[in-house]
């Protein structure tokens, strides 16, 4: 009975082992190719956010902002040692876009979402070779989402893992943002418009391979080569720069 017991076991821990497997997360791939995005997450369902009202025909993406906007953080850069020292993390992804991204005086992308709420997700394993190299930010579905930094929106991508993709370039063109899993896009979003931190850009969804029954924001970062293509860079671990940035408590107000 002992030897069939621990057979059975063993079969047992073998299924659930290959349960647990997920989609391979894969780098960014030259044109032609979809950019693989993350698994689909196993989380509680997350109700959708409420449609606030809206004047009859009128369809402007400024129905989502409240009556009474308040101002956004100033956007100049801290002296170096105004701010708390950035976290330890598992891996930083390529140092040099990871001090550059400590540069830049990032707004957290989901309205509503605080700092604290997030966890450190980048070395997270996707398959047997890849890990996550992003964050996943948990909101309901249709959170409006925000630029993190001012910059110019360079594509707009759909693919069957990401679903609705925005990829933004920073003021310099050393980084880009990649916002995935997105519901829709903002009224008006098109290539090649700037941007300033805190305007809207979509909303959360649970396109591409995203769980239906998980909303969130896949939020990646890597930096740019020269000159720069929005499918080429090298991953940064978003996680200690949003893990300090200021929480966007609404849509800005321009």
């Amino acid at each position: 009975m002992r030897p069939i017991a621990l057979l059975a076991a063993l079969t047992v821990a073998a299924v659930l082992q290959g349960c647990s497997r997920e989609p391979v997360q894969t780098r960014v791939h030259p044109p032609g190719q979809s950019l693989p995005d993350d698994t689909p997450l196993r989380g509680p369902a997350i109700a959708a956010a409420p449609a606030p009202a809206t004047p009859s025909g009128d369809r402007s993406a400024a129905a989502v902002e409240p009556a009474a906007p308040v101002p956004l953080p100033a956007a100049e850069p801290a002296a170096p040692g105004a701010q708390a020292p950035l976290p330890k993390v598992q891996d930083v992804g390529d140092a040099q876009g990871a001090l550059l991204l400590a540069q830049r005086p990032l707004l957290l992308p989901v309205v509503g979402v605080e700092p604290a709420a997030l966890t450190d997700q980048y070395a997270l394993p996707r398959g047997s070779q890849r890990v996550h190299e992003a964050i996943d930010i948990m909101a309901a579905k249709g959170t409006p989402v925000v630029a993190a930094d001012d910059g110019r929106i360079t594509k707009l991508f759909t693919s069957k893992p990401g679903g609705l993709t925005v990829y933004q370039y920073d003021p310099a063109s050393q980084l880009a943002y990649y916002y995935a899993h997105l519901d829709r896009y903002a009224d008006g979003l098109k290539e090649g418009m700037q941007v300033r931190r805190g305007d809207l850009i979509g909303y959360v969804g649970a396109s591409g391979n995203a769980n239906p029954q998980a909303p969130h924001l896949h939020f990646a970062v890597f930096r740019l080569g020269q000159p720069p293509k929005w499918w080429e860079g090298a991953p940064v671990n978003p996680y200690p720069a949003l893990s300090r940035a200021a929480p966007a408590q609404q849509v800005a107000s321009r």
